[in-house]
Order: C-alpha cells, then sequence, then structure tokens
C-alpha cells in the first residue's frame, strides 16, 4: 500500500505529557493503522525537511477500543471509542519541529 507523507501523519497529539516530552526531543502524532515505523520515520522527515529534521527512533502504540455507556445513568445506549495508532518520534539531538513551539 502506497501511502503518502499527509496519509501517514494525521495530526499531532496535543497532550499535557505530550508537550512535556516535546521539550526533549519527542513527538507524538496520530499515525494511519497500517503504517510501518519506516514509514512513519520517512513521512516525519519528508513533512520537516526544511528543517532538516532527522529521526533516530519511532515508538509505535495501538490503543484498543474500549466500550461506553450512554450519556445518563439509566441510558442502555452503548458504544465504543475509535482505535488509533500513535508514535512516538525521536528526533536526534538538538533538532525540534517548529509547528510545536506555538502551541
Amino acid at each position: 500500500m502506497s501511502l503518502t507523507a499527509h496519509e501517514i501523519i494525521l495530526r499531532p497529539v496535543i497532550s499535557e505529557k505530550s508537550m512535556d516530552e516535546s521539550q526533549r526531543g519527542k513527538y507524538t502524532f496520530a499515525v494511519h493503522k497500517d503504517a510501518t515505523k519506516i514509514q512513519i520515520e520517512a513521512a516525519v522527515e519528508e513533512l520537516w525537511k526544511k528543517e532538516g529534521v532527522r529521526v533516530v527512533s519511532v515508538n509505535v502504540l495501538t490503543t484498543k477500543s474500549k466500550e461506553k455507556r450512554g450519556g445518563t445513568r439509566r441510558s442502555r445506549i452503548g458504544g465504543r471509542t475509535t482505535p488509533w495508532r500513535k508514535a512516538i518520534v525521536t528526533l536526534a539531538p538538538g533538532q525540534k519541529i517548529e509547528f510545536f513551539e506555538a502551541v
């Protein structure tokens, strides 16, 4: 399957933990469910090639769907959350992605 860089990297994950890790050169992205570590590495380097970003390592986690209950206490309407995949990308020392600096 041939995916472009914009199809592989869906969006950055903005959370307290991911923002703290970005100070250390680790950035978290939501990625396509079929993307491999090699494809994720190439996509990050392609999207931020102006800054000369070099990826050192990629860790991938898949979150499973969880059961959710309805809105009220008596409601029997249930559902499930969407399973999604995230990648934690570590850059070479001294490098950063400027996109995250404004957040």
